[in-house]
């Protein structure tokens, strides 16, 4: 991506949502007094600060390669530390005892190999745990895909297709087992209850549609969220409670 295009206040609309999946990766993971932990692709830091409440003796960090997360993270305080850095470069300088990853490699083509890397670094019997979504076959990316090679966006969009860029639970615990790790694999679809009109637009706002964003200027991206917005309304139909939303996650858990 050619420039930052992370808006932390679009991301954390919906924090409760999405933080779940990450305490529920972290409730398997069995380290007891770590030494070094590292949170890759922290975002805005405040799943990190549970990491370092989690094991308070231990030398917590977190990287992300979104300057505007980094800032927001380093305004939460002195511990943990927080630094710009690409998933894809990141080598740590010693031997890590967890690493955690929460919905960040769904956006790494290559997220196989930074994998193989992260459990290269970890120290004997030191963890790897992460989550990435599993939702791509979803309505809501459907029509993303579908508009964007609509006569209107085909020009500027027809090539935005991200595919499923994600395997399933058995396909990672193919991987780690073949890394000499010990897995733990499995999915969940989450119901999210989503209040508030255009809900489901509001969610893909701060995730799916960020690339899609990133491409149009202000003006058209808001005329793209526009006409996005009747056909999500129509594929996910709110109720007087709010708007269901299912949303698929994909959860690995290894120790080597």
């Amino acid at each position: 991506m050619s420039r930052d295009i992370w808006d932390p206040a679009a991301y954390a609309r919906f924090a409760d949502e999405r933080s779940r999946p990450f305490f529920e990766l972290m409730a398997r993971v069995g380290a007891d007094r770590p030494d070094y932990v590292v949170d890759a692709g922290c975002g805005s830091g405040e799943l990190t600060v549970e990491l370092a409440r989690r094991w308070p003796e231990a030398t917590v960090e977190g990287f992300d390669s979104s300057p505007a997360m980094i800032k927001q993270a380093r305004e939460l305080g002195a511990r943990p530390g927080f630094e710009v850095a690409d998933v894809t470069r990141w080598r740590p300088d010693r031997p890590v005892d967890v690493i955690v990853s929460n919905a960040v490699l769904q956006w790494v083509p290559t997220h196989r190999d930074v994998i193989e890397h992260w459990v290269e670094a970890l120290s004997p019997g030191g963890w790897l745990a992460f989550q990435v979504p599993g939702n791509f076959d979803a309505p809501s990316h459907r029509l993303i895909r579908e508009l964007c090679a609509s006569p209107a966006w085909s020009d500027r969009l027809g090539d935005f297709d991200r595919g499923a860029p994600v395997g399933g639970p058995v396909d990672y615990l193919d991987l780690m087992v073949g890394f000499g790790c010990r897995a733990d694999t499995w999915e969940t679809t989450y119901t999210h209850v989503l209040r508030g009109e255009n809900a489901v637009l509001d969610w893909i706002s701060g995730t799916a549609l960020r690339p899609v964003f990133d491409r149009l200027g202000p003006d058209e991206g808001g005329r793209f969220a526009a006409e996005l917005a009747g056909p999500l309304a129509e594929a996910y139909p709110s109720r007087e409670y709010g708007t269901p939303f299912p949303f698929r996650r994909i959860f690995v858990v290894a120790q080597n």
